[in-house]
């Protein structure tokens, strides 16, 4: 692993976690509109899609807040900011973003077309609801592997798991 490969990992770290709590902040504004609009008109299609709007809602709010606070760790340079706590942080968020993912596609039959049904009534908010969770797991497939790479990278210079993601 070169010095260049490990900078530029070091460098689009905290860009990936920004992207990450942005497109958490869009997809808990959807999922907590449509928890609203179920919870006020009692109007879900199903059960199984009010309750996986919820797990999504959950979600969003996990990676709002730990994506966040890890934010914070990086430039407060605390222990939180050490890889092992990056990669714990990120496995978990890694499995709770690929459940709702694929919940919220099965519950839908892989996606909606808005244009040829009648049944969903927040058709275009569902869609976006799915798109953007499968888009968050996206970032967090992403940002974990460049934090094994980094550990790897920590690892082979003597540094271990406790470096930091962003310490030269």
């Amino acid at each position: 692993m070169g010095a260049a490969s490990d900078t530029a990992i070091r460098r689009a770290h905290p860009i990936l976690f920004g992207a990450l709590v942005l497109f958490s902040i869009i997809e808990m504004c959807i999922a907590a509109w449509l928890t609203a609009r179920y919870n006020s008109n009692n109007d879900a299609p199903f059960g199984s899609v009010r309750v996986r709007v919820r797990y999504i809602l959950f979600c969003s709010i996990w990676t709002i807040v730990m994506g966040t606070a890890f934010l914070v760790f990086l430039v407060l340079g605390s222990v939180m900011s050490s890889v092992a706590a990056h990669f714990i942080f990120l496995v978990i968020t890694f499995i709770l973003w690929v459940a709702a993912a694929a919940a919220i596609t099965e519950a839908l039959g892989g996606g909606l077309s808005c244009s040829h049904q009648n049944y969903f009534t927040y058709c275009g908010q569902l869609n976006a609801v799915e798109g953007f969770a499968w888009l968050i797991w996206i970032l967090v497939t992403i940002t974990l592997i460049m934090v094994i790479i980094r550990g790897i990278s920590a690892a082979k210079s003597g540094g271990g798991i406790k470096e930091s993601m962003t310490e030269a």
